[in-house]
């Protein structure tokens, strides 16, 4: 029996707790009757298997349900967890996608009208909360109490995220937004409206200077990753957090990282220190921002030995790269599923572990004595031979920084978008077809191509904005 049938049965037999004030696993809307269209949306159909099918078009359920005409989404590298098995209550079927934005098509009868308006723009925070709950009174919305009433995450966790947008029925079991239409429930608290006078043409700011290569590209465009890769990243800048003056390693060369170092740097962070491997390294140094790239430097570690050895490592590369004590900051955007020695390998075939602690003991062992840790990479259950003596006698410091509280940044961040401040587009290397988006997963899994962020067009979408990349078929 797989995790995924386990964590099934599980649920089955405790049963949600009543604590969500939203509907519960409306996943490919085929629960909710045929609303007598069809619309075309990237399902998973099993481990390692998604399809582009033809499900029904969301309908209102709720009176502050919005509907939203899909104009853009991205494939995000935490859907690979999704792809492979590693999240847990997944049903063939459910519609993925957590990152989207659109023009609204309908509104429920409750929405407040001040907020969400037919016809308008609006981005989709990749949570869904509920605005009234203790944490999202404080601006922590990713741990919203009334969106997700699924007892399997609480039990597993100690307690539960909000509902997610096309990420298992762990977060609720919500439909996501890689389709053609998507259902937004609690719309006028999850949508955040993308201005109609934000320019296409986007000179120098003298306090701001912007990157070469994005200067006239839309900002309706990298709205888009408000969603969460931003987000994400903004927060586990701040949360850790990066200090004007600290050298900061981040492990992942990704989106995440990517957007993880251009905001350390913007923090006043005098070194930022990249772990990870070819082609993402090469593709990080002919993107990083020109104005930080006198602070970048990388570390191959397919090039370097790991565990107890004589030979050079990840951490003693660090450690010579800062002082010979180490970097002040870490940041782990990779995720717990990356294992390097054959032991893990083993634990995690054998289901002795879902995640390797390789990568979080690189962090502690590297990092100097009251080193800082941030943990933004997925990790879903349990590690073996985690270094935590380390991290007691040096004092180190470890923080979760969970999944990010969007609605926490998302107002500043579009500003920033709109001044130039933050470059979106160092890190999209592809447009793609939401038809093709079933390839586009598999060619991501396996790394070909050099695909890095895609933005993923529907019939709805604008044409292909000046400075984005053009459009590759599959």
């Amino acid at each position: 029996m797989s995790a995924t049938q386990a964590a099934h049965l599980a649920e089955q037999a405790i049963g949600h707790q009543d604590n969500a004030v939203t509907q519960q696993d409306v996943s490919d809307y085929k629960q909710t009757g045929d609303s007598g269209e069809t619309m075309k949306a990237l399902a998973w159909q099993g481990k390692n298997k998604v399809e582009i099918v033809d499900v029904p078009k969301p309908k209102i359920l709720e009176d502050r349900d919005v509907i939203l005409k899909v104009t853009g989404s991205t494939v995000c590298g935490s859907d690979l967890h999704l792809l492979d098995g590693t999240v847990v209550q997944l049903s063939k079927g459910d519609i993925l996608g957590h990152e989207f934005c659109g023009i609204v098509d309908q509104v429920g009868s409750a929405v407040d009208a001040s907020k969400v308006k037919p016809g308008k723009r609006y981005v989709a925070s990749f949570q869904i909360a509920c605005g009234d709950c203790f944490f999202c009174k404080q601006n922590l919305s990713s741990q919203c109490e009334k969106t997700n009433s699924n007892t399997t995450a609480r039990a597993m966790y100690g307690g539960r995220t909000a509902g997610i947008f096309g990420y298992s029925h762990l977060t609720g079991g919500f439909a996501g937004g890689q389709a053609e239409y998507v259902r937004v429930p609690l719309g006028d608290v999850n949508l955040l409206e993308i201005p109609d006078d934000v320019p296409d043409e986007k000179g120098k700011d003298d306090n701001f200077p912007a990157t070469t290569y994005t200067q006239k590209a839309d900002a309706r465009f990298l709205a888009l990753y408000l969603s969460d890769v931003l987000a994400t990243s903004y927060h586990c800048v701040k949360d850790t957090p990066v200090y004007p003056g600290d050298e900061v390693a981040i492990w992942g060369a990704g989106p995440i990282g990517q957007m993880c170092g251009s905001f350390a740097a913007r923090e006043g962070a005098k070194k930022i220190i990249f772990i990870d491997t070819e082609p993402r390294l090469t593709y990080l140094k002919k993107r990083f921002p020109t104005e930080y790239q006198d602070k970048l430097e990388t570390i191959d570690y397919k090039k370097l030995s790991h565990g107890i050895t004589s030979q050079e490592t990840v951490v003693s590369k660090l450690k010579e790269l800062c002082g010979g004590r180490g970097p002040d900051a870490a940041l782990e955007c990779a995720a717990g599923e990356y294992a390097k020695g054959y032991l893990h390998k083993l634990e995690m075939l054998v289901g002795a572990e879902t995640d390797t602690s390789e990568i979080l003991n690189e962090m502690i062992e590297g990092v100097r004595n009251y080193g800082r840790c941030g943990v933004t990479g997925v990790y879903v259950g349990y590690t073996n031979h985690f270094n935590v003596g380390s991290l007691m006698q040096r004092g180190i410091r470890l923080v979760g920084n969970g999944q990010a509280p969007v609605h926490k940044y998302w107002h500043d961040l579009l500003k920033q978008i709109q001044t130039g401040e933050v470059d979106p587009l160092q890190m999209v290397s592809h447009r793609v077809r939401l038809e093709d988006l079933d390839k586009v997963y598999y060619k991501f899994q396996k790394h070909e191509d050099g695909i890095q962020k895609v933005f993923v067009e529907t019939k709805f979408s604008l044409p292909k904005a000046e400075g984005t990349p053009e459009l590759t078929r599959y």
